[in-house]
């Protein structure tokens, strides 16, 4: 699985959306952006500082961020900025730039660095680097890239769980009666058909814990809606008729009877070709398993054991299901 740059810029966009965080200046090439606290928290790994900010209650000092996502195109617009400025700073300059700055009679300037009080003993001193809130840092993000990957660990930390209102617009909040919410448990499988060739699929279900209804295209409603993270005004939430544990029982079996119409023949497949890996494999270590020196004989014994398990993880037919993420979803009562 990969994925293309725009899809990798569409993901960041979403994330640092969802995590507030002020967009400081942005091109199709890339985003330069101040982290919000939470965004912060997750992405720079300053324990000792946000424990620092707990303690005595200061207001924290983000991090900023450039996330360049094509980096040709984006050192190309650099470069055109660059050749821009320096042509209009030098369609600026004049005669009044000639010469010195420093007025005859005149004390120097108290800042300048020959006439400070280290300059005076040590010399002139270069400045040192920005560090801390006040630095940008670049990062080029790919797919595989260690900074892309701990977003996907932030979004997937933060958003495993959800607790969402349907958003029942203006109108709904000035009308006299409320609006009825039954609420629904959305759950996102994951399915991975295991072999020495790798496929997976996606299956967002919800189910209705008041009238037990399943939608298998769960993730088709929830795109048609607006979703709020507070109860509105002027809504009623129905009582649930199913737990928690019986809705997640019933989908999970929903789930086993999708699978259960699946074609097979996948697996038999990579069942023959497992079959035909570890007759290699015999016919290989068979001779060499019959040394009479024991201390070898143990030492091919292993390997012989080490390969055998290595083929099986790699051609071995297996379907494994989990849950990447889920919710309770207030969605309106049909009428």
């Amino acid at each position: 699985m990969t994925m293309t740059q725009e899809q990798i810029q569409q993901y960041v966009m979403t994330y640092l959306d969802a995590t507030d965080c002020q967009i400081l200046e942005k091109s199709p090439y890339h985003v330069t952006v101040k982290l919000s606290p939470q965004a912060d928290r997750d992405l720079t790994n300053r324990p000792y500082y946000w424990g620092f900010v707990e303690r005595t209650g200061v207001e924290p000092e983000t991090m900023s961020f450039s996330f360049v996502f094509d980096t040709e195109a984006y050192e190309a617009l650099q470069e055109q900025n660059d050749s821009k400025n320096s042509a209009q700073s030098g369609a600026g300059s004049g005669p009044s730039q000639l010469g010195s700055t420093h007025t005859a009679g005149q004390p120097p300037a108290a800042g300048s660095a020959d006439d400070s009080v280290l300059g005076r003993y040590f010399g002139p001193i270069r400045p040192l680097p920005i560090l801390g809130p006040g630095r940008i840092q670049k990062e080029v993000l790919t797919f595989g890239s260690p900074r892309l990957k701990q977003i996907f660990t932030a979004a997937r930390q933060g958003g495993r769980c959800v607790y969402l209102f349907e958003d029942p617009g203006q109108r709904q909040r000035m009308t006299l009666f409320p609006a009825s919410y039954e609420p629904w448990l959305g759950v996102c499988f994951k399915l991975e058909f295991c072999c020495d060739i790798k496929r997976e699929e996606m299956h967002f279900m919800g189910i209705s814990l008041l009238s037990g209804r399943i939608d298998e295209l769960f993730t088709n409603r929830l795109a048609s809606i607006q979703l709020v993270p507070r109860l509105p005004e002027n809504v009623s939430i129905e009582p649930s008729e199913l737990s928690l544990a019986e809705g997640r029982d019933t989908l999970e079996q929903r789930m086993h009877d999708i699978l259960s119409t699946y074609d097979m023949s996948w697996a038999d497949a990579a069942a023959i070709r497992l079959r035909e890996e570890l007759e290699l494999i015999d016919a290989y270590y068979q001779p060499l398993l019959n040394e009479s020196d024991e201390e070898r004989k143990q030492e091919v014994a292993g390997q012989y054991e080490a390969r055998h398990s290595e083929i099986r993880w790699q051609y071995e037919p297996r379907i494994v299901v989990s849950v990447i993420n889920y919710g309770i979803f207030h969605l309106r009562s049909p009428r």
